[in-house]
């Protein structure tokens, strides 16, 4: 159908020239739009491929959508032909002729009427109830129908070609590396079934295969839109799932390569255990003989138990041996990181008990050196020779230098003497009564 309605006041022969020029540009802006929109990338990909899910549905709405726009363009451009032909008759049109491009150009084409979903844009009017499938619109009202129908195709178009220009491509490359991971892994014994690691591997495997294979057949499933821009193709892939696998991988390799330096200084660890275990030994060996030491010197005094090498420390450091003889990596990891904590402990401990089984001797050699400074300290000051000093003296040396020595007597015994020479030495040093040897000497 041509153009119908009421056109208004008759245009002028320079109103209809200005009329046509203006829809002559909108004409070839439209046609270049929908040129691009049949060469894009995109929609060859689309038309190409095996779709599913909200690709499938979008995609066979936007097909039908631009067969409805290529239909309005025919419209226009046969209505626009119309109106050139009629003004090309006179270099001066007629009334008569300028009224029927007044009608062409101001008037209205029947058109297929918008989808369900795309009704409602505000660019015309359905015309009969509820819609009979083609409605009436001015040149005008028709243009910017195809512009929003451009828009909304365009959209899905650019949407899916960003998706399969992003994704895929950063898929294989996380494969690629995968694979990497994954001849380690074999090389160190890390495998599905065998090591947690190796059960990541094989999980991340099937994610980034079945990732690949959906983003390939559902670009527009994985489309974030920005709800803030109108424009055709504002958003951004959605790599929530993309980066759960990279990020999986990543702690795989770190634990692959945690396993492999285990396998590079495997032997210096082993070394350092069995020499961590042996002074161990000995420290508990030297403690058992300091034990009997004590029992044999020191009288009434509780002195602790000694208990026996680790033997379970040994046993699983023969096992670590074994793990590294047969490349078992894998288990040789965490025992050795295991045994390292405990042999360290063992050698504390074993310390400790030397430490805890020698006190009384340490307590009778620090009474002994007491006693002997405190000695020399009288005898700078001439008193050497003082009965008193002299008698408890000999009574705590002769009850430390005996066996066993009761070390509370002989701490009574330190004491007395102590308090005797401060006694003696405290008049002295603050300028009273002169020493005993001084007094003796001025006679």
């Amino acid at each position: 159908m041509g153009p119908s309605g009421p056109a208004g006041p008759v245009m002028s022969r320079e109103e209809a020239d200005r009329a046509l020029a203006r829809l002559d540009t909108e004409h070839e802006t439209v046609e270049s739009t929908l040129l691009a929109l049949q060469d894009h990338a995109g929609r060859r990909l689309l038309e190409g491929a095996d779709l599913t899910g909200v690709t499938a549905r979008r995609w066979a709405a936007t097909e039908e959508l631009v067969g409805r726009l290529w239909t309005c363009f025919d419209r226009y451009t046969e209505t626009l032909r119309t109106a050139h032909a009629l003004r090309a008759r006179h270099r001066w049109p007629t009334r008569d002729d300028l009224g029927e491009l007044t009608a062409l150009l101001r008037g209205t084409v029947t058109v297929p009427a918008a989808a369900p979903e795309t009704a409602g844009d505000g660019a015309g009017d359905r015309t009969g109830p509820g819609g009979s499938g083609s409605e009436e619109l001015t040149l005008s009202a028709l243009v910017d129908r195809m512009n929003s129908w451009y828009a909304q195709a365009l959209d899905v178009v650019i949407a899916a070609d960003a998706v399969w220009s992003a994704l895929p491509a950063r898929i294989d490359l996380l494969a690629e590396e995968l694979g990497r991971v994954r001849t380690l892994a074999h090389q160190v014994g890390v495998r599905p079934g065998e090591h947690p690691s190796g059960d990541d591997l094989g999980r991340i495997t099937a994610d980034l295969a079945a990732l690949r294979a959906e983003v390939l057949r559902d670009p527009l499933a994985f489309w974030l839109p920005d709800g803030g821009s109108s424009a055709p193709g504002g958003g951004r892939p959605d790599t929530a799932r993309y980066d759960a696998s990279a990020r999986a991988l990543e702690d795989v390799r770190r634990e692959i390569e945690a396993v492999l330096a285990v396998r590079q200084d495997a032997e210096q660890r082993l070394m350092k255990l069995r020499d961590m275990l042996s002074r161990a030994d000995r420290t508990l060996a030297e403690a058992r003989l300091a034990r009997g030491e004590v029992l044999a010197k020191i009288a009434a005094s509780e002195v602790p138990a000694v208990s026996g090498p680790p033997t379970a420390l040994q046993e699983e450091l023969s096992r670590a041996a074994h793990y590294r003889r047969h490349a078992q990596w894998h288990r040789l990891s965490p025992l050795l990181e295991s045994l390292e904590e405990r042999a360290e402990d063992e050698l504390d401990r074993a310390r400790a008990s030397l430490a805890a089984v020698t006190a009384p001797l340490a307590v009778r050699a620090e009474l002994r050196g007491r006693l002997d400074a405190y000695k020399a300290k009288v005898a700078e000051h001439g008193a050497a020779g003082d009965a008193v000093l002299a008698e408890r003296y000999d009574v705590a040396r002769r009850i430390l230098w005996s066996a066993p020595c009761d070390l509370r007597a002989a701490e009574d015994a330190v004491r007395r003497y102590q308090h005797a020479a401060q006694e003696y030495l405290v008049p002295r040093q603050r300028g009273g009564e002169p020493a005993h040897g001084e007094r003796q000497g001025d006679r």
